[in-house]
């Protein structure tokens, strides 16, 4: 597992990137309410990242389970929907849905990748406590990045705070390193396993990740809809995505994805 580490002026440049990635993601945000398409949002998404001269990343790839590469700059996937949702004028947001944006760009060779799930007008209770744990769970990983750290002792501290709130850690679908491609090594679980302990990852200076957990409301168990893309909880029941691009520096980290 061949892991790049990136310079000082290679985590300036990503940064920049990462700073277009979060004024999108800030704008869609602002904008995001009851009667908005979701195809709305990614036409506002792709206009803002050509504007700032950066390149979407998701926009035309290709993936494993679908012949048609993915026609979004965003995705955006709602209530049981855990990640890849394709963006589409035909899909308006309702009130009481809660809606993840995932969302990357490439500005001057570098990437930058980040989501987020936040309620659509008036939520339950139980959705809106979903989002917070979340948040959360990324929040654990933000404040324990830092050189010398292993991967393993994170991963565990997400997984067991997002069960022990009631949840569960999707298994599928994990972070990643990221730099001059959206994905690099190495791989980033959210969640502690046989593989992670035999192959764990030293945190060192100069790696840069892609830090993304997803949590379900119900059981961990996904499958992909017949679009190729779009996956879903097997249970219908809620699931929350947030993620942001952290840089390991000397004495900890820094979150590349925030204004």
């Amino acid at each position: 597992m061949a892991i790049t580490l990136r310079s000082q002026r290679e985590i300036e440049l990503m940064s920049r990137a990462g700073a277009v990635v979060a004024d999108v993601l800030s704008k869609l945000k602002s904008v995001a309410k009851p009667g908005v398409t979701t195809g709305y949002l990614d036409n506002l998404a792709l206009k803002i990242a050509n504007d700032s001269g950066a390149q979407a990343l998701f926009k035309g790839v290709r993936g494993p389970l679908s012949q048609v590469p993915f026609p979004g700059a965003i995705c955006a996937s709602i209530n049981e929907q855990v990640v890849h949702g394709i963006p589409s004028e035909n899909v308006e947001l309702k009130d009481g849905d809660i809606l993840s944006v995932d969302f990357g760009v490439r500005l001057e060779g570098y990437c930058g990748d980040a989501a987020f799930t936040i309620p659509i007008g008036e939520v339950s209770e139980d959705k809106r406590r979903l989002i917070d744990a979340t948040k959360h769970v990324l929040d654990i990983a933000i404040a324990k990045c830092a050189p010398n750290v292993k991967w393993s002792q994170v991963a565990e501290d997400m997984q067991n705070y997002a069960e022990s709130a009631g949840f569960s850690v999707v298994k599928e679908f994990v972070g990643h390193g990221i730099g001059k491609e959206m994905h690099e090594e190495p791989r980033v679980p959210n969640f502690v396993d046989d593989d992670l302990r035999a192959n764990d990852i030293v945190l060192a200076e100069g790696m840069v990740i892609a830090v993304e957990p997803m949590i379900n409301a119900g059981t961990n168990c996904v499958r992909t809809l017949e679009d190729g893309w779009t996956v879903v909880t097997e249970d219908k029941k809620c699931s929350a995505h947030f993620e942001h691009t952290i840089a390991i520096v000397k004495n900890g980290c820094k979150v590349l994805t925030i204004r």
